[in-house]
């Protein structure tokens, strides 16, 4: 990839969200002139996310043929999400729960987003999610639209559920108690799982010498996905703030996003078996290693012997 075409990605990457940014701090400023926006902060976030990723991310990724940007502004939006609620002149809140939960936002953004671009070779929109590539095929000439309900409606829909306890933590001005300290506990927990767990996925694919066939050291004995396992924490840990402060409906983002990671998890375990050089090696894997919670390895001989011969599914 050129320096010219990342460089333009870039620019293209930062000057994306700008609309929504430059109409909330108007916003902030003149609440009383935007009686619409003063008065239903979620409704308003959720037109901004509409017309500014939707419809913008949608048009940028005709226009280059690629969908790359929803994949590192995964990592962002929640961040601006987490600001936009604490900004807002609705909001009510215990000044201390805010902070730390957006200091461990940030942390998880920051952790994200590192992890991404070091896998992308610290390059701007060199490929796209193997996922949307796969769809292209299933698509065909309708990809062009289809694209827009099968990426970006959906990311709404995830995003913003999973930014509900946001909304919840700057809008209930509650003392700190025990069950705050549960849930950083969590979130926390989360963070460093999927860090340690990214990490020796980097470093096993760096290893280019390696004989293994798949990883199944540190984390990854355990677990097969131990990094997803991570991310749920870190989702599930915000909804103890959510529940904590009376509003249990918050799990529905967590929830949603947990489902997601299953039809993923789906996804990843077929594409390892379709390489027909591991498909022995990740079949015992499967057979004795649990799927997201770590416990110790399972006695394969409890499970069905499996066809290892040009097996196409999981």
């Amino acid at each position: 990839m050129g320096c010219t075409s990342n460089l333009k990605n870039a620019v293209i990457a930062f000057l994306a969200p700008l609309p929504s940014i430059i109409f909330y701090l108007s916003f902030i400023n003149n609440a009383t002139d935007h009686p619409f926006c003063y008065r239903h902060p979620l409704l308003l976030v959720n037109l901004l996310f509409f017309f500014n990723v939707n419809i913008l991310f949608w048009l940028i990724a005709l226009i280059q043929s690629s969908h790359w940007m929803i994949d590192p502004y995964w990592t962002v939006i929640p961040v601006m999400l987490v600001h936009y609620y604490a900004a807002h002149p609705l909001a009510h809140y215990d000044f201390w729960r805010s902070r730390i939960v957006i200091l461990l936002t940030w942390v998880w953004s920051i952790r994200l987003i590192h992890n991404y671009f070091r896998r992308e070779k610290w390059q701007w929109g060199a490929r796209e999610d193997w996922r949307f590539t796969d769809m292209i095929q299933q698509y065909g000439k309708h990809w062009w639209w289809a694209s827009f309900f099968s990426i970006y409606l959906p990311h709404q829909l995830l995003l913003i559920g999973l930014s509900l306890p946001f909304y919840v933590i700057h809008s209930v001005n509650q003392p700190l108690n025990i069950w705050d300290l549960v849930a950083v506990v969590v979130c926390v927990s989360g963070i460093l799982i999927a860090y340690f767990a990214d990490n020796q996925l980097y470093n096993f694919v760096m290893m280019m010498m390696s004989n293994d066939m798949i990883l199944e050291s540190g984390l990854w004995y355990y677990t097969r996905h131990p990094n997803y396992f991570g991310e749920q924490l870190w989702w599930w840990g915000l909804v103890v703030f959510g529940w904590n402060l009376g509003y249990g409906w918050t799990f529905i983002g967590a929830l949603l996003n947990t489902m997601c990671l299953g039809y993923v998890t789906k996804l990843v375990e077929q594409r390892m078996l379709k390489q027909d050089e591991r498909v022995e090696a990740y079949r015992k894997y499967q057979n004795t290693t649990s799927v997201w919670i770590p416990c110790f390895k399972f006695n394969s001989s409890s499970y069905p012997n499996l066809p290892l011969n040009k097996t196409k599914n999981a």
